[in-house]
């Protein structure tokens, strides 16, 4: 998906709006050059899926920027005061409580009620619930690409989504990502039950329920108490 493929998505913005998404754009651009993702492309790819997520979530301009720029701190090495200096207060807190929430020790988690706690702890820590949005655009786009990574990489990612990810989608009540996150780490958390089939993607109650019995047979928890 190309820039201009992601502005006709974002134009509920006002035109300061839209100039500033332009602005962090092609600040991501200069700062993610020669960079690639592990599957082969651009790593600019990641950060423009996540911000359309975003737009197709009608987040503000701040949020659409942050998550273009979310990866300039831990994978470019730009500072925060940067990108404070550059983008203003708001969006350097986003992208900070990005970063921050993305060093968090999910792959050791090992119980259901350690992932309960943790979910709590991203909500808390953020602050901002726009960063938690940010971070589960992240995660959703992740788990569109992770046919890249070793398999063992792909099931503890998987493990997290399912776990944390997905019922953090449920609490802030975005069901289509929630299944989105749950469908993908189903699909290598359990690959023989998830047979895939692309037209399977427009029954949702029927691969809902398949998930709610995995989870069920895991005693994994639907939501945040």
């Amino acid at each position: 998906m190309d820039f201009e493929v992601f502005k006709e998505k974002a134009g509920y913005l006002s035109r300061e709006g839209l100039a500033l998404v332009e602005r962090a754009y092609e600040y991501a651009q200069d700062c993610h050059q020669g960079q690639q993702r592990e599957s082969g492309g651009p790593y600019l790819e990641h950060p423009l899926a996540v911000a359309v997520t975003l737009a197709e979530l009608a987040l503000d301009a701040s949020s659409l920027a942050a998550g273009l720029l979310h990866d300039v701190s831990e994978d470019c090495g730009i500072p925060m005061e940067e990108i404070e200096a550059c983008f203003g207060e708001d969006i350097a807190r986003l992208v900070d409580g990005v970063t921050k929430l993305s060093r968090l020790p999910l792959a050791r988690l090992e119980k259901e009620e350690q992932a309960e706690n943790l979910r709590k702890l991203l909500v808390a820590m953020a602050q901002d619930l726009r960063v938690v949005f940010i971070k589960l655009a992240d995660r959703l786009h992740n788990m569109k690409s992770l046919q890249a990574l070793p398999p063992q990489r792909q099931e503890s990612i998987s493990q997290e989504t399912m776990e944390v990810f997905a019922p953090l989608a449920h609490r802030l009540g975005i069901w289509q990502m929630k299944w989105q996150l749950e469908d993908l780490a189903f699909s290598y958390l359990e690959p023989e039950k998830y047979q895939f089939q692309p037209e399977r993607h427009a029954k949702y109650g029927q691969r809902s329920s398949e998930v709610r019995n995995w989870k069920a047979s895991l005693n994994l928890s639907t939501g945040i108490s």
